[in-house]
């Protein structure tokens, strides 16, 4: 008896209603809110989402990166309910809350950092990402910050500053905020290699900003935006090292790659480095709006009293949800859990590669993997409208997927870890279906 399949299409995509309600969207939201696919979703559980129409979608983009525990898991929504009866708000410098701590401490003994680690609670990555800059220059009592090409790190002014896509993201916004310098970042398949990457950075110290003035060094792990770029151990490794001799803050962007999706709780454990600041966000509450910096004492506690904070610090209803989702990783084991979906998607991405040439590279840690389609295998150039249409395709087949990439030519695979077997493979054949609809069989 053939396995029961989680997609269901039971009208066109979009279906009528769909098409109804984003027509009232065109006419009552912001424009460049862009919805990239035309569903609206009415509800969802575990992988799948259901839209207004009835059809029923296997998800591969998670909210992107945020439900690595999947959509409505009963032991986050329970966390969810009981903390709602209780108190929704009382800002936790005003009247704090144990929520607050018990997360902080459960963290503080999770995350890859040793000695004694403070954390702080914020609302979005972004926000967190301008926060651990706040820590670090105010900690050091230097103002310049180094990311790096291909980087995002959110839409806010430091953040977006920090974001290395122009287009959309940084298009018509200047002026951008002083003191960001921007290294390149290594990629085994397009360049530069780890020791050019390395040697350039060092170069900038000497040549566009003193070691003495830099605050923080911020990079991610494995870039999402910038194309699901993992970094060279050796790289990492380098950071280190020319941050303790600089006396610089080192920042780990694990907003996208942290609670499990690469394989380890945090990214940063495949390279045996330990960051000074760790920024987390995404799946850390399981779609409720979270953030955080979790690091070193000495730097957290540094700064003075009143130098961060914010309304919602760390709302209790996202806390609890928070402290939900991390025993929902251990329980389940979904750290293991994600190196098995990492070698079934990765085992199958390498197939499709051999079968066609224009995927030009797959790459990524654990299960945050993605294809890079190219024009042609020889000159690498991108082929974004090949993604497009990919994307698109699957779509019409019930599978949701999402493009990444400088240049909008990757598409990434964010399923939930918390994935059936039977519906990881089902996805799979639905974008083997669509690459061969587009790239011919």
């Amino acid at each position: 008896m053939a396995a029961t399949r989680v997609i269901e299409l039971r009208t066109e995509i979009p279906g009528p209603r769909s098409r109804e309600i984003l027509e009232r969207e065109r006419r009552a939201v912001a424009r460049p809110l862009i919805v990239h696919g035309p569903i609206v979703a009415a509800e969802a559980h575990g992988s799948a989402i259901t839209d207004v129409d009835g059809n029923t979608f296997l998800d591969f983009v998670g909210g992107v990166g945020v439900m690595n525990v999947g959509h409505g898991h009963p032991k986050v929504v329970e966390a969810v309910q009981e903390q709602v009866e209780r108190f929704l708000h009382t800002d936790f410098t005003v009247v704090a809350y144990e929520l607050y701590v018990e997360l902080a401490e459960r963290l503080g003994a999770l995350v890859p950092v040793a000695g004694d680690v403070r954390s702080a609670f914020f609302s979005a990555g972004t926000e967190a990402v301008e926060n651990a800059v706040k820590l670090a220059r105010l900690h050091t009592g230097r103002h310049a910050v180094i990311a790096f090409e291909g980087a995002f790190h959110g839409r806010t002014l430091l953040a977006l500053t920090m974001t290395s896509r122009t287009h959309p993201y940084k298009t018509g916004l200047g002026p951008f905020a002083p003191e960001v310098y921007r290294a390149p970042f290594p990629n085994a398949y397009r360049g530069p290699d780890p020791e050019t990457a390395l040697a350039t950075l060092e170069r900038m110290l000497a040549t566009h900003v003193p070691a003495d003035h830099v605050a923080a060094i911020v990079f991610e792990p494995q870039q999402g935006e910038g194309g699901f770029i993992p970094a060279a151990p050796e790289f990492v490794t380098g950071l280190r090292r020319i941050c303790d001799e600089h006396g610089i803050v080192l920042v780990a962007d694990e907003v996208q790659t942290g609670f499990g999706r690469t394989g380890r709780m945090f990214a940063m454990e495949h390279f045996d480095v330990e960051a000074d600041l760790i920024v987390v966000a995404k799946s850390i509450a399981g779609g409720l709006p979270l953030s955080g910096v979790v690091g070193r004492a000495r730097i957290m506690d540094d700064p003075h009293e009143g130098a961060i904070g914010g309304t919602f610090i760390g709302n209790p209803v996202a806390l609890a949800a928070a402290v939900a989702v991390l025993e929902v990783c251990a329980e389940e084991r979904l750290v293991e859990r994600a190196v098995m979906i990492g070698d079934v998607i990765r085992t199958r991405m390498h197939e499709w590669q051999v079968r066609w040439p224009r995927i030009g590279d797959v790459r990524g840690l654990g299960a945050m993997l993605a294809i890079e389609l190219v024009r042609d295998s020889g000159t690498k150039t991108p082929a974004p409208e090949l993604a497009v249409a990919v994307i698109d395709e699957a779509l019409r087949r019930g599978l949701i997927l999402l493009k990444a990439g400088v240049y909008g030519n990757c598409i990434r695979a964010l399923c939930p870890l918390t994935i059936a077997d039977r519906e990881l493979d089902e996805g799979l054949d639905v974008w083997e279906e669509a690459l061969a609809t587009v790239l011919g069989q």
